[in-house]
C-alpha cells in the first residue's frame, strides 16, 4: 500500500468513529484518536492526566466563543512559559504528535482537526462522515441506553463542542463538506461499504 493517510471527522451517532477503525483494521495500518493524547504527552513531558483532563473539561464545559478563534499555525509555546501547560499548548502538541505520524506511517486519524493539521500533505485523504437527525438520534439511544429527548440533548451538546472545537483551531466550519475530500452519508450504506466507498476513492483521486 502506497502512503496514505485518512482523516475521519464525524457527527456524533454517524458511526465514523467505528468507521475509522473498521477502515484502518482492512488497511491493516493503526487508527488513532485517543492514543494521539498519550503520544502527545510522551513528546511534550507534559503529564498525560492534564491531557484528558482538559479533553474532559472541554466536552463538558466549552469555553470556545463562535466568533473567537486560535487558528493553529504550527507553533509551539517553549517549556518555562506560563501557557506551556494551556489548552492552546496542549492542542499543538496534539498537532505536532499528528504531524509526526503523518510523515512516518500510513494510518488513520479520528478527530483532532487532523484534516486541517494536515491540509498540506499530498498523500492525506479527508473524510466526513454524517447521517440524518433520526439514524444519529437512534444510534445515540442504543448505545448509551438512554431515550429519545436525552440522546437528543447529548448529540446537540457533542456536536456543538465539535464544531467549536474545530472553528476555534481552524477558522473554518465543521461541517462544511469544503474543507473534506470525501463525505459520506452513513445511513445510506452499511458500515462495511463506507469503508469500500473511501478505499475507492483513493484509486481514482
Amino acid at each position: 500500500m502506497e502512503h496514505l493517510v485518512f482523516t475521519i471527522a464525524r457527527h456524533y451517532g454517524s458511526g465514523g468513529n467505528t468507521i475509522g477503525h473498521m477502515l484502518a483494521q482492512n488497511l491493516g495500518i493503526p487508527c488513532y484518536e485517543r492514543e494521539i493524547l498519550r503520544l502527545a504527552s510522551d513528546d511534550s513531558g507534559i503529564n498525560e492526566r492534564l491531557f484528558n483532563e482538559a479533553d474532559e473539561k472541554l466536552r463538558s464545559n466549552p469555553i470556545f466563543k463562535r466568533r473567537g478563534t486560535n487558528v493553529y499555525k504550527g507553533e509551539l509555546i517553549p517549556p518555562g512559559s506560563d501557557d506551556f501547560v494551556s489548552n492552546d499548548n496542549l492542542f499543538y502538541y496534539q498537532a505536532k504528535v499528528m504531524k509526526d505520524l503523518a510523515q512516518s506511517q500510513s494510518c488513520v486519524m479520528v478527530g483532532h482537526c487532523a484534516d486541517f493539521v494536515l491540509k498540506e500533505y499530498p498523500y492525506v485523504v479527508r473524510v466526513f462522515i454524517h447521517a440524518p437527525w433520526d439514524y444519529c438520534v437512534a444510534r445515540c439511544m442504543e448505545k448509551n441506553d438512554i431515550d429519545e429527548r436525552e440522546a437528543e440533548k447529548y448529540i446537540e451538546k457533542v456536536n456543538k463542542y465539535f464544531g467549536d472545537y474545530y472553528y476555534y483551531y481552524t477558522g473554518n466550519y465543521w461541517n462544511d463538506a469544503r474543507n473534506y475530500d470525501l463525505c459520506l452519508d452513513s445511513s445510506k450504506m452499511s458500515w462495511d461499504e463506507c469503508v469500500e466507498e473511501i478505499k475507492a476513492y483513493t484509486k481514482i483521486r
